[in-house]
């Protein structure tokens, strides 16, 4: 009965220390945020012109043409890349995106803002100050009727579906590595080049392999959605990305860097019985061979 005792004390010492320690420290390495806004409330005021209109698919493919084709990609329309991937990077600091799956991956409201003030809508405007100029023109300039049509077009052309690694690598691969997605062949490399890129954010961006283990989910859910919320002034843009593929990110990042999650949290239950089930032998093996020391 003394050693059921001595159990329950260090059990219940056990989960006071783990209590009282572990959500401290998880706040100081992760402090609460607000939820991810796939909304995008912050710039509904400088596009309410803008969404007020229905966009002309038609009118917006003039005017991607005209405007966007002299830096980006549209493969699905016939124009390809101007430049490799390192004479771009180095000619803009970032390699420019394919336009083609845009009105896929990313939020309406968003794309929107972005073609209109670039910086602005992907909160870096920090990072231009001083005659620094963002890569990417403001097209504020444009009509809404224009920046409406522009979208519906980018919409027009999107896929209907895509896999998590091509929305990973439509969406982050122009900066981001993820070695472990194709260690061998190098095909999951950063498009910009390490130097290219480390000019142009101030620091090389990580391989994203492991952030899955070291960052969790909810973390990159409410990092990718807006990276100033967990470091306010980083050079990372928020990238805009609906919820749809902002998950099949995430999923992606799973599927890499934690392929065995499924099973090891299968085992876990399981491996915690068999503790139990030792504990309970151990404890009756004890007191039939010491029941006469007693």
């Amino acid at each position: 009965m003394r050693e059921l005792k001595i159990l329950a004390v260090v059990v219940a010492l056990t989960l006071i220390t783990y209590w009282g320690v572990e959500p401290f420290a998880h706040s100081q390495m992760h402090p609460h945020v607000a939820p991810a806004d796939f909304k995008f409330n912050d710039v509904q005021e400088d596009i309410k012109d803008i969404k007020a209109l229905k966009g002309d698919a038609a009118n917006g493919e003039v005017l991607v043409t005209a405007n966007c084709t002299a830096c980006h990609s549209i493969e699905a329309k016939g124009f390809p890349q101007l430049m490799d991937n390192a004479s771009a990077g180095a000619a803009y600091g970032v390699t420019p995106p394919d336009l083609s799956t845009s009105g896929k991956l990313y939020n309406e409201d968003y794309l929107a803002a972005f073609i209109k003030n670039p910086a602005k809508a992907s909160l870096v405007q920090h990072k231009f100050e001083d005659g620094r100029v963002h890569p990417m023109p403001a097209y504020d300039w444009m009509q809404p009727q224009e920046i409406a049509d522009m979208v519906a077009f980018l919409k027009s052309i999107a896929p209907k579906e895509m896999t998590n690694k091509e929305v990973y690598t439509d969406a982050c691969q122009r900066c981001h590595s993820i070695k472990y997605g194709d260690m061998k062949g190098g095909s999951m490399a950063a498009f910009t080049s390490d130097a290219d890129i480390k000019k142009y954010m101030g620091k090389l961006p990580p391989d994203l392999s492991q952030y899955i283990r070291s960052r969790g989910e909810s973390y990159l859910t409410t990092f990718i959605n807006n990276p100033q919320k967990h470091l306010e002034g980083t050079a990372m843009p928020r990238v805009g990305l609906n919820e749809e593929a902002q998950a099949q990110v995430v999923t992606y990042l799973q599927e890499v860097g934690d392929s065995k999650k499924a099973q090891r949290e299968e085992l876990g239950p399981k491996f915690l019985i068999y503790f139990v089930i030792f504990a309970i032998f151990a404890f009756l093996w004890k007191a039939s061979k010491w029941r006469d020391v007693h």
